[in-house]
């Protein structure tokens, strides 16, 4: 009997962030950073960044729930990126970078939704929390370049500035969730 992988779709900004965020993660199978949340068919990365296509910059994670939960996913999405601020994440602008889970089921709705209203009881932000849910319809492949963006770009002065940070925070916070 195989195991049981399954799908969540998270944007969180820059999907090159994103994608590095979760890779560490144990039990995370395989990653593809595409485009969802839009009207368009076969978006361009160059049509995603002029905002004609209202698709949003997302991250396919393909993952293992015996290893890893969709609710520890959740965790680690909400503490590494600020689902309060609407169409913008740090300098980068825009409705490809908002906050958004499309779910690939009722479970994961319903599971995403009580996680949002849980952080908002607790007052885990000092804003309203405007992350979209929305059902999974289209994910499109971004194009290769976009495909493991940091690990081959490290010395660019973003991966410095915007993702290494991130990383450092999730290794901090989430020690228990990384790969060995």
């Amino acid at each position: 009997m195989g195991r049981e992988i399954q799908s969540a779709v998270f944007g969180g900004g820059c999907f090159w962030c994103t994608e590095t965020v979760f890779e560490r993660l144990q039990g995370v199978v395989s990653l593809m950073p595409g485009y969802a949340g839009g009207k368009s068919a076969n978006p361009t990365y160059e049509q995603i960044c002029a905002g004609r296509t209202g698709h949003a910059e997302v991250v396919r994670i393909e993952y293992d729930p015996s290893q890893v939960s969709f609710r520890d996913l959740l965790t680690v999405f909400f503490a590494t990126h600020d689902p309060t601020t609407l169409n913008r994440q740090g300098n980068d602008m825009g409705t490809q970078y908002r906050s958004i889970i499309l779910y690939a089921s009722e479970d994961q709705k319903r599971e995403a939704e009580a996680f949002i209203s849980e952080l908002a009881d607790a007052g885990q932000f000092h804003q309203p929390i405007v992350t979209e849910l929305q059902p999974l319809e289209t994910f499109y492949e971004a194009e290769p370049y976009h495909r493991e963006y940091y690990r081959r770009n490290q010395n660019q002065p973003y991966c410095q500035f915007v993702i290494a940070p991130k990383i450092e925070k999730l290794q901090k916070r989430f020690h228990e969730l990384l790969r060995l």
